[in-house]
């Protein structure tokens, strides 16, 4: 009994994590079990649908053609921008018996690495680079290519499925020859099932955050709202209530280009991109002094003083609806439209405010106003010390 009681002592005392409460969305199909692991550590309820699938191009003609024409002509310099792209295109040309011209070529031309997980595939294929950019940036590339100048010069890049705005243009333009090497494809899923609900929670604000990990996945998921004919929801959700996380500027161009504020790592990693919801989510809930109390609103639960507690969805709707305005009286029929298929009965509301007062684990911290409706109970002394806290 006492070793009962003392874990759940201990299960009390332990401390919420900073994305307790909160949902987030993730369209990877890449490393997504990698993503989802660091946000559930964290605290976070986590929706995956992948918005889009990698197409291996083992057997595909282009690929198949790109590395004959480099091993046949050299070219000046070979760009590596992923190393699951570069890796994918040495098993290739190993199965086409490849493998060796290939590795020889490579090793004459100037190999450039677009960052440490790269550059650490090239030296595992026994090549090593002769530069790599401090910032992971294709754009530092760009303009080192180009303040050495490229005319004439023919040079090949590992495509990577995600655009690169202006790189092979300005390649291009200063006179060179590039030779795209398209190692994989970005497909649609092939079960549209999970987009189409994460599409639907993201409209409906069950989602508190998104995040992006490649363009093509963001390009995709407004593709699909169009095919849906819920874009202009999709967007207006993602402007004002859901935050759109992207692991860098290339991958949040799709959104931008429809005005989509969104917010992204230092450090084009998940590691970091992880750190930025850890930080940003939380600090969009205002904290609300209430009977005594310390109240956090979460996405899909409430921290009463520091602990979490599961609320259902309609104590949720109703809680939003009170904090909204908090301290002051919301009518009992204004509460009945903010309940999922209520239809017309408050006794509806009465029975979810039950609910929601057993979830919070304290009664006082809702008030029966008679006659009237329901109110937070307030406590405006304390609000004005949280805000100078905060």
């Amino acid at each position: 009994m006492h070793r009962e009681q003392t874990g759940a002592a201990a299960a009390a005392e332990a401390p919420v994590g900073p994305l307790a409460g909160f949902t987030v969305g993730v369209t990877a199909a890449r490393r997504a079990d990698e993503l989802g692991a660091l946000l559930r550590r964290r605290g976070a309820a986590v929706m995956h649908a992948p918005a889009l699938r990698i197409v291996p191009l083992a057997d595909d003609s282009e690929l198949l053609a790109a590395t004959k024409q480099l091993i046949d002509h050299a070219p000046h310099v070979v760009i590596a921008t992923t190393a699951i792209g570069f890796r994918g295109w040495v098993e290739a040309a190993d199965g086409w018996g490849l493998g060796d011209a290939l590795l020889d070529r490579l090793r004459e031309v100037r190999l450039l690495a677009r960052g440490p997980k790269v550059r650490g595939a090239i030296r595992a294929a026994g090549l090593t680079e002769e530069w790599s950019p401090p910032s992971e940036s294709m754009a530092e590339v760009l303009e080192r290519l180009l303040e050495e100048g490229v005319e004439g010069r023919r040079i090949a890049i590992q495509l990577h499925g995600e655009p690169l705005p202006g790189f092979i243009e300005s390649l291009r333009a200063g006179g060179a020859e590039v030779v795209g090497v398209p190692v994989y494809r970005w497909m649609p899923p092939e079960d549209i099932g999970p987009v189409d609900r994460l599409l639907d929670a993201t409209v409906a604000r069950a989602l508190d955050a998104v995040t992006f990990t490649s363009a093509p996945a963001a390009a995709s998921l407004l593709d699909r709202a169009e095919r849906r004919g819920m874009r202009e929801e999709l967007l207006d959700a993602l402007r004002h209530d859901v935050l759109p996380a992207c692991v860098g500027p290339v991958t949040a161009l799709p959104l931008e280009a429809h005005d989509i504020p969104t917010s992204q790592p230092e450090r084009f990693r998940l590691g970091p991109l992880v750190q930025l919801l850890t930080a940003e989510l939380p600090a969009r809930v205002r904290p609300l002094p209430v009977a005594g109390r310390r109240l956090e609103i979460r996405g899909h639960a409430v921290v009463v003083d520091g602990e979490l507690r599961s609320v259902p969805p309609a104590g949720m709707a109703l809680l939003r609806a009170l904090a909204r305005r908090p301290g002051w009286v919301v009518a009992r029929a204004e509460l009945l439209r903010t309940l999922p298929g209520a239809g017309r009965d408050e006794h509806a509301v009465e029975t979810a405010m039950a609910r929601l007062r057993t979830a919070l684990g304290s009664p006082k911290l809702i008030q029966t106003v008679v006659k009237r409706g329901y109110r937070l109970a307030l406590d405006p002394a304390a609000e004005t010390k949280y805000a100078a806290d905060a």
